[in-house]
């Protein structure tokens, strides 16, 4: 955990297992089959329906455990969070410069799909693919956007050199081994494909010191935050190693915009007040969500001392004289043109 961006200048052991013991075949091969289907339905509905921790409900698949809840009070966040990107970027989905029709796109760790959904909007010659380990996305989207359960972080298997264009945004508290993901991504892009990665650094600062460095339930909230990150394997700085792991994969053209997000209304400018003020909502309604898996499961604390942390975060946040910001990183990056 940093409160400055990072600078970015036995093998022969054999293992036996036993065997595994067959189930008794039922004597009805009709049966047999619709207890298949019957299990594989179970199996089905058991990662639909997630797991229920503290009264939120996780996704139930995937490699690593994702420290958010995937409930509805987390998919209304996740939806309005979209709306606060899209106008702090001057109502710009995305910032890379992609073709006029582009054919295939993909956005890994969809969540509510909003995002693929928009694009499939604005490029109807593209299928557009959106993955996550949950299925918690609208059945009613365009002809053209698609979803499946997938996890990034598991091998990929697409065709390579398939896609224009592959996005993901705000995977913090889900990739374990970014450098994979990234070189994943670059084999599976076309040549001239771009590769956009956005993040949100929730280390709050303020340029005129008016954010106590000490003593602020608000700073205590976002430490704690990325010390679950660190605790988990996370990488609680990496957005600002997106442009560095990007050309190491062999990106070029690569480039990197840093916003601010006021966490309040407090700005003078209408656009960013606005922002302020859903970043407000998305933190006083959210920390619950970003915190409780991990300060119970990983730093061993209790909810009750969550709650009594967030109810003197909430005291500070809607007092004003706080101008306070956090940093969003979009880095975005194009694999070569074939020669």
């Amino acid at each position: 955990m940093t409160d400055t961006p990072p600078d970015n200048n036995n093998q022969n052991q054999q293992i036996t297992q036993a065997a595994i013991e067959p189930d008794s075949p039922p004597e009805d091969e009709g049966f047999a089959e619709s207890s298949t289907s019957s299990y594989c339905t179970s199996i089905r509905s058991e990662i639909r329906n997630g797991r229920i921790e503290n009264g939120r409900v996780y996704a139930a698949y995937g490699r690593n455990e994702y420290g958010l809840p995937v409930d509805d009070y987390e998919l209304d966040r996740i939806d309005m969070n979209h709306e606060k990107y899209t106008l702090l970027q001057n109502n710009k989905l995305f910032l890379a410069p992609l073709p006029p029709n582009p054919q295939k796109m993909l956005d890994i760790g969809t969540g509510t799909g909003i995002f693929a959904i928009y694009l499939a909007d604005m490029f109807p010659s593209a299928i557009v693919l959106g993955t996550d380990i949950s299925p918690i996305q609208p059945p009613w989207v365009p002809p053209n956007c698609q979803f499946e359960i997938d996890d990034a972080e598991e091998d990929w298997l697409y065709p390579e050199n398939s896609f224009d264009y592959i996005h993901g945004r705000d995977l913090y508290h889900s990739i374990r081994d970014w450098p994979r993901l990234i070189g994943q991504a670059y084999s599976h892009l076309k040549p001239g494909g771009y590769l956009e990665l956005a993040c949100v650094w929730p280390v709050p600062k303020s340029d005129d010191g008016t954010l106590p460095k000490e003593g602020s339930a608000y700073v205590e909230v976002c430490d704690t935050f990325q010390e679950i990150a660190a605790r988990i394997g996370a990488a609680p700085d990496a957005p600002w190693s997106y442009r560095s792991w990007m050309a190491e994969a062999g990106f070029q053209n690569i480039h990197e915009h840093i916003f601010k997000i006021p966490t309040s209304p407090w700005a003078r400018d209408p656009r960013l007040k606005k922002v302020g003020a859903l970043e407000l909502v998305n933190v006083m309604e959210g920390a619950q969500a970003f915190l409780l898996r991990g300060y119970t499961a990983n730093l061993g604390k209790t909810r009750e001392e969550l709650e009594v942390l967030l109810a003197q975060m909430r005291k500070e946040l809607v007092n004003q004289r706080f101008h306070s910001y956090v940093s969003f990183v979009v880095v975005y990056g194009q694999k070569p043109e074939a020669s």
